[in-house]
């Protein structure tokens, strides 16, 4: 495990009543009711779920580790960047698991080009470190 050399920034948040219960950030930001999908046996609620919070964070995420390389790279990202993300629940020996994926969309900026920025912003990506090695990632450009 890597420590952190020095912290930048702390999220604190507070959950209540699990998957069919309540997430709020400690500065109110962040207010959401949850509600566990059909395919989890839930009742697929107005709410939304871990999984699609971690899907809308790892891709924001992503985003900003692309900015930082293509910038480094001298390469300008198109304002209509996106990334499509897909994040999804299963069992796994043991529990359950997850398996991400993320496509990429940067117009009209060259395959090659593109492949390595990917490439590049996946090792320096703080989620895709926190997952590597244990959650099956799929990188496409779309």
């Amino acid at each position: 495990m890597k420590e952190l050399l020095q912290v930048a920034y702390t999220a604190k948040a507070t959950a209540t009543g699990g998957r069919e219960g309540t997430a709020r950030s400690n500065d109110g930001r962040l207010d959401v009711a949850l509600s566990t999908p059909k395919g989890l046996g839930g009742d697929d609620g107005q709410g939304t779920n871990p999984e699609q919070l971690f899907a809308a964070g790892y891709a924001a995420c992503f985003i900003g580790a692309l900015k930082l390389v293509a910038g480094q790279a001298k390469v300008k990202l198109p304002a209509d960047t996106r990334i499509d993300s897909e994040v999804s629940i299963g069992p796994i020996e043991g529990g359950f698991g997850i398996a991400v994926k993320l496509a990429v969309f940067v117009g009209d900026v060259g395959k090659d080009t593109a492949e390595a920025l990917v490439a590049k912003a996946h090792e320096v990506c703080p989620y895709s470190n926190a997952t590597r090695g244990n959650v099956a990632i799929e990188l496409s450009i779309i």
